[in-house]
């Protein structure tokens, strides 16, 4: 299939590019380069079977050109930036809602009519099940990014129900591995090379969070875009076990041979909207067949290294 993937530079994005070349289909990449990095595409731009198109998803006339011809969409270009979204509150609501509104406009002026959509268990808020269920009562929203996820995840289920659309939301816990670029590992590695005696620490360090390796997110996403296509489906991917702030800063401080001094800011919260307890029930995506095969522990060690040996990203995303 020719396949168009939104955000293909980004850490999850330029995974799932490579993924889909290697299964055989036609990629056309679509990135801004905000946060993407043009060195995590190395591989697929010398791949012949996949087109690149640097332009914003504003960019109505851009994206249906390069939509043309595509069979199938995977929308995961976003503002990801939870912490922060407070201070920019509009940068949600245009690169998450409306870039989504664009993407589905642009499929319906080009006959597409399947789309696989990055959503986030944030938009759960601070649940009251666990493992949280995909038909879980929301609670009152507790992030704009959140917010603004569940908002795409609405205008996609209404795309499908007016438009014959067949959509696929994929609710994501916090994604480690190779070419992470943002989060709480990176945080933590950039203060710690920059003062390896002392590490203040948002909240308590007693938030329980469950992080999934993008191996293991990015084969999920295959197993259900291999599925035969449903009207409207929602997936949670993530881990069947969870780990608490301190456990994450006792293997990363052991990677890096450092014992420092641990200063907490206090509260149950690091910052507003950031959740306390995530954990997800993800008995539907493994009924398809699907199982992470990357602990927690081994995916953060991972990412970790991959960070100190790649420093280029500290820098790049400073």
């Amino acid at each position: 299939m020719r396949v168009l993937v939104t955000g293909a530079a980004g850490f999850i994005g330029s995974h799932l590019t490579e993924a889909l070349l290697a299964a055989g289909h036609e990629v056309v990449g679509y990135d801004n380069f905000s946060t993407g990095q043009e060195r995590f595409l190395a591989a697929a731009l010398a791949h012949p079977r996949f087109t690149l198109h640097r332009a914003d998803l504003l960019d109505q006339a851009a994206l249906d050109a390069a939509m043309a011809g595509c069979e199938a969409v995977f929308h995961l270009a976003a503002n990801a930036d939870v912490r922060f979204g407070t201070q920019h509150p509009r940068r949600d609501t245009e690169q998450n809602i409306i870039a989504t509104q664009n993407v589905l406009e642009a499929m319906r002026a080009q006959g597409v009519r399947r789309i696989l959509f990055s959503s986030t268990g944030s938009v759960y808020g601070e649940a009251s099940v666990f493992p949280t269920p995909e038909d879980a009562p929301f609670p009152v929203q507790t992030s704009l990014y959140g917010a603004s996820k569940l908002a795409g995840e609405g205008l996609i289920a209404a795309y499908c129900e007016g438009f014959g659309f067949h959509g696929t939301v994929f609710r994501f816990v916090s994604i480690l591995g190779p070419r992470y670029s943002h989060g709480h590992v990176f945080d933590f590695a950039r203060k710690l090379l920059a003062d390896p005696t002392v590490l203040p620490v948002l909240g308590d360090g007693r938030q329980r969070k469950s992080y999934l390796h993008v191996e293991d997110c990015v084969s999920a996403m295959l197993i259900a875009f291999a599925a035969a296509p449903a009207p409207y489906a929602v997936y949670n991917l993530g881990q069947d076990h969870w780990c608490e702030v301190n456990d994450s800063i006792r293997w990363i401080t052991e990677e890096m041979g450092l014992s420092p001094r641990l200063e907490y800011s206090g509260g149950r919260r690091g910052w507003v909207g950031d959740n306390p307890f995530i954990f997800l029930d993800c008995r539907r995506i493994r009924a398809l067949g699907w199982a992470p095969r990357h602990s927690i522990e081994a995916s953060v060690r991972e990412t970790l290294r991959w960070l100190l040996a790649n420093r280029w990203i500290l820098e790049a995303r400073a």
